[in-house]
Parts: structure tokens; C-alpha cells; sequence
């Protein structure tokens, strides 16, 4: 009869811990609704007619600040000693925190797919529209050389034959061919263009010295600080 009365009790004792755990459950639930309706009150009591979710705002946060206080000036209190139902308890946390984990990754792996797709587009349309502008910019570059050589043809064209027969008849050397301005210019925006580390070009007899003047003279162009037979385009960009 002893051993009889030692398994009906060891079988209750689980049941009794269970049941101890509801109450207690069931006693902080009712208590968590007292505050709730506590917080309640004091926000309706003393809503102010201007900026009321401000100051509904404003109590709850008061009401929570002492409520936080008092709770954590309690002492902890043990739910339950009794072995297996803290087992499952346990088991049951872990669980919860296993499927919020695996909810969060997944969230987060969506995220990321989503954002490795939006950089993708980015960097395509970024590349496109680089593409449009540098095409922009290489009409635009034609449009402006062609403005630029039909004004030079007609206010500075390429000097006549006459000079190289003077340059010819003051010389025994024989005559060299004179350049035009826009070639001139040409090779000094060429020159800047490709080696902006040395934009300089070097005079020769081919370079008519009336050009080369008229350049220095209003600031297209300037000398080098120790060789003056060399120019260079003024760097405007800059």
C-alpha cells in the first residue's frame, strides 16, 4: 500500500506544478491588465485640447517609467522547482527562439537578394547614363571643333603663299609650309588632353610667329617658364 501511495503522489506532482503555474500566470496577467487600464485613465484624464497624442504620449511614457521602477526593484521569483516542468518550459523558449531566428534569417536573406538586385539595376542604369553623357559629350566636342574652324577660316585664315615665298626669298633655306591656326590649336587642346602632366609643344619654322603672338598676346597660350620656344594651352578647366 506504501509503494501504492509513492506512485499516486509522484504522478500528481507534476500535475500540481502545472496547475501552480497557471495561477501564477493567470495572477501577473491580471495584474499587466490592472496597469494597462491604470495607463489608460491617466491618458484620458488630463488630455489637453492642443497636441493631445503629444501629451498622451507623454503620460504613458511617466506611467511606464514607474511602473519599469517598481518592477525592477522586485526580486525575481522562481515560477517553479520542479525539474520536469521546467523542462519544458525550456523547451518550449527554445523553440519560440528557434522560430524567431529562422524568421528573422529569412527576412534578412530576402533583404538582401532584394538589394543585391536594386545594386545591379543601379550600376546599369548608373553605366548607361555615363554612356548617354559621354556621347553628349563627344557631339558636343565635334559641334564646338567645327564652330571653332569655320570662325578661324574666316577671320584667321591659313597664311597665304606670299609668306613662304618671302620666308623663301629671305632664306637659302628652302621654304617650309606654314600651318594654320586652327592646327595650331589643335594640337595645343590634343596635347592638354592626352599628357595634362606636359601640355607643352614645341615651336618649329612651320609655327607663323604673327599666330604664335596673337595666342601669348591674349592668354590662349603660354610660354614655358624656361624654354620660350615651347607653349602650352592656358588650362581654363582648372
Amino acid at each position: 500500500m506504501a509503494e501504492c501511495a509513492s506512485e499516486i503522489s509522484n504522478t500528481a506532482g507534476p500535475v500540481e506544478a502545472k496547475v501552480e503555474v497557471l495561477d501564477e500566470c493567470e495572477s501577473i496577467w491580471t495584474q499587466i491588465e490592472e496597469c494597462q487600464s491604470k495607463l489608460m485613465l491617466l491618458g484620458t484624464e488630463t488630455l489637453l485640447p492642443s497636441d493631445n497624442k503629444l501629451s498622451l504620449l507623454m503620460l504613458q511614457w511617466k506611467a511606464l517609467k514607474v511602473d519599469f521602477h517598481q518592477w525592477q526593484a522586485r526580486n525575481p521569483e522562481v515560477i517553479s522547482t520542479n525539474p520536469d516542468v521546467l523542462l519544458d518550459l525550456g523547451k518550449e523558449e527554445l523553440q519560440k527562439v528557434k522560430n524567431d531566428l529562422e524568421m528573422v534569417l529569412s527576412t534578412v536573406r530576402s533583404k538582401n537578394k532584394r538589394l543585391e538586385e536594386d545594386l545591379k539595376s543601379l550600376k546599369t542604369g548608373e553605366l548607361n547614363e555615363l554612356k548617354n553623357k559621354l556621347l553628349k559629350l563627344q557631339t558636343y566636342k565635334k559641334e564646338l571643333l567645327c564652330a571653332l574652324g569655320e570662325f578661324l577660316d574666316e577671320h584667321f585664315p591659313p597664311p597665304e603663299e606670299g609668306e613662304n615665298i618671302k620666308k623663301k626669298n629671305s632664306s637659302a633655306e628652302p621654304a617650309v609650309e606654314l600651318i594654320a591656326l586652327q592646327e595650331i590649336l589643335e594640337m595645343l587642346i590634343n596635347t592638354l588632353m592626352a599628357t595634362p602632366h606636359e601640355p607643352y609643344i614645341t615651336i618649329n619654322q612651320s609655327f607663323w610667329p604673327p599666330y604664335i603672338e596673337l595666342l601669348l598676346r591674349y592668354g590662349v597660350a603660354l610660354r614655358h617658364p624656361e624654354d620660350p620656344n615651347r607653349i602650352r594651352l592656358q588650362a581654363y578647366h582648372k
